[in-house]
């Protein structure tokens, strides 16, 4: 059994709860949860091309996603005088000799015969070129790093536009990902699942440790987020503050609706552009012939496809979408938290779940999948209360009780469960499933 509800309607469908969020309960809070439901799908979105277009089984999403907001803070804070003259420059030399140094250690492994020769020149080279990097990298850490921790201690950033930024991240995510599919996707599924979580774990183990790149635990604040104005701004013009009230805002009110409005506008703006390019390529001759290529690889083989090129190029654009998505989460923010990225549930599970809701193979089931449980994740924490609340009235007030109006947020987890349970009982292929 599929689901024979036209997408328009449960598009429509998801609108209206967005929208009753808002006449009920606050406007605020129905923006802020419609902001975070576009970006995740937008990962979402990024996420289907490679599982519904080839079937790679990417479990590294958080890792990309990370990278994206790593490039916010690489390109648009402003440009650092002192890290620079302190050592930014003996850091970027450094990794410039530790690409040099892997580079000719895999070259090396290509030329020379195996033997014990080729194991003793490696070795003499890989040992050589690390004490070199060390030589040269760890003086140029302790300056930058030494430089006002408490507010920077970082290499700072190009103090370029916030859009470049955006672009930035998905060609970071997109590096990682070809690093990462060079090495994993001939392996099986389950091996390239390992070698994608692992590969997310140390891109955010190092983001959270490196603190010359972005503070580690210690943050980056302030990023900018232009185009999108700022409310102090917009509470002190008094045009806005009598538009806001002739809105029956208040000036503080008005002014975070209408950020929240600005944002909405411009991540589906990004959105729409980012889906148009995925069913343009999903129609394509190049979409036929990698959906040709996950439905049978060995047939496809026969037929004179490099299955292993294709893989590499949808790893690389679906983790190139992933990235876009990240720099615009810290865009919005208006700030990095490295260590918000160790949650593989909020940014990789989470994520799955949305691509399996909404239909595997199709860009707007991904879309429609992202806004529904983003939904619900977002209204756990005001409905769940309530709802546990009249659930447990008939209940003697107790320990019994009180734990589970505490724990009522957390029911969210199992909620989404149940969604995605029902959804795959009757309508396998997902809300939208793929035609």
């Amino acid at each position: 059994m599929t689901s024979k509800l036209h997408p328009a309607w449960l598009f429509g469908g998801v609108g209206l709860l967005y929208l009753l969020v808002g006449v009920l309960q606050s406007w605020t809070l129905a923006l802020t949860v419609l902001n975070n439901g576009l970006i995740v799908a937008i990962v979402a979105l990024g996420v289907n091309m490679q599982w519904g277009y080839a079937g790679l089984f990417n479990v590294g999403v958080s890792g990309f996603f990370a990278l994206g907001g790593l490039a916010v803070v690489l390109v648009s804070k402003p440009l650092d005088g002192a890290a620079w003259a302190a050592g930014t420059p003996r850091i970027m030399l450094a990794l410039l000799i530790g690409v040099a140094v892997i580079s000719a250690a895999a070259r090396l492994w290509k030329v020379m015969k195996p033997g014990r020769m080729r194991g003793l020149w490696l070795t003499v080279l890989l040992v050589a070129g690390l004490f070199l990097f060390r030589h040269v990298f760890d003086p140029g850490v302790r300056a930058v790093e030494a430089i006002t921790p408490a507010s920077t201690g970082n290499i700072g950033g190009l103090g370029l536009p916030v859009p470049l930024s955006w672009i930035v991240g998905g060609v970071l995510a997109a590096g990682a990902a070809w690093v990462v599919a060079k090495t994993a996707l001939g392996l099986r599924s389950d091996y390239l699942a390992i070698a994608t979580l692992g590969i997310s774990e140390i891109i955010i183990a190092m983001m959270k440790n490196e603190e010359w790149l972005d503070r580690g635990v210690k943050n980056v604040i302030e990023i900018d987020r232009w185009p999108v104005p700022y409310e102090v701004d917009l509470q002190q013009q008094a045009g806005f503050v009598a538009a806001a009230q002739a809105l029956g805002f208040d000036a503080r009110t008005g002014s975070t609706v209408f950020v929240a409005v600005c944002f909405a506008l411009l991540f589906t703006a990004i959105l729409l552009i980012l889906l148009a390019l995925a069913e343009y390529a999903l129609k394509s001759p190049w979409g036929r012939m990698m959906r040709a290529i996950r439905d049978n690889e060995i047939a496809a083989e026969a037929m004179g496809k490099d299955v292993k090129r294709r893989h590499l190029q949808v790893f690389v654009l679906g983790s190139a979408v992933i990235g876009i998505a990240g720099a615009l989460y810290v865009t919005l923010q208006g700030l990095l938290v490295p260590t918000s990225y160790a949650d593989p549930l909020r940014h990789t599970f989470l994520i799955w779940a949305m691509v399996i809701l909404g239909g595997s193979g199709n860009n707007w089931g991904s879309v429609l999948g992202a806004l529904i449980i983003m939904l619900v994740w977002g209204m756990a924490e005001s409905v769940g209360p309530a709802l546990i609340g009249l659930l447990t009235t008939p209940l003697a007030d107790g320990p019994l009780k009180a734990h589970l109006i505490d724990s009522a947020v957390q029911m969210r987890l199992p909620v989404v469960g149940l969604a995605l349970l029902l959804v795959l009982r009757f309508s396998p292929r997902g809300l939208i499933p793929e035609k």
